[in-house]
């Protein structure tokens, strides 16, 4: 599973301003709503049920906070880029300024798992990372997420 199969050019915000990661999550959950037409308080309240267990900010600067949706058909990803960095109770105790919100069906089957690793291998790629931060446009960002090899 690649990607640009779950995260489209219009879901991908760079330059995003949150105070928090509450506001970062609640915001993210109302994108995801809006773009497919479920209810934003069902995801937000999945996401932070998520975080409960633990946080998943992975370390780095990155987090992929994820949830399983009811009525969900496919996999869904946002991507943001943060203005300024967060706290985001990461394993590594750095702030965060990557995040992608990956929702998956209720039932997710191998294959939208697999999507939870392209994005985790993805954003474990050190140059990888630091292209996307540098990247001055949401469509360089986009490329650089989605690319599959340089």
């Amino acid at each position: 599973m690649n990607i640009s199969d779950f995260l489209a050019p219009a879901d991908l915000l760079i330059d995003f301003r949150a105070a928090d990661k509450k506001q970062l999550l609640q915001e993210l959950s109302q994108h995801a709503a809006h773009a497919k037409k479920l209810d934003a308080n069902e995801i937000s309240q999945a996401i932070f049920k998520s975080e409960e267990l633990g946080s998943t900010g992975v370390g780095g600067g990155v987090a992929i906070p994820h949830a399983r949706i009811a009525n969900l058909k496919d996999a869904f990803g946002v991507m943001v880029r943060l203005r300024k960095a967060i706290n985001f109770e990461a394993v590594d105790g750095q702030p965060v300024d990557l995040v992608f919100l990956l929702l998956l069906p209720e039932r997710a089957e191998g294959t939208h798992l697999n999507a939870l690793a392209a994005i985790a291998r993805r954003l474990r790629e050190t140059q990888r990372v630091q292209e996307l931060r540098q990247a001055r446009e949401a469509a360089s960002l986009y490329h650089t997420v989605t690319l599959a090899n340089h």
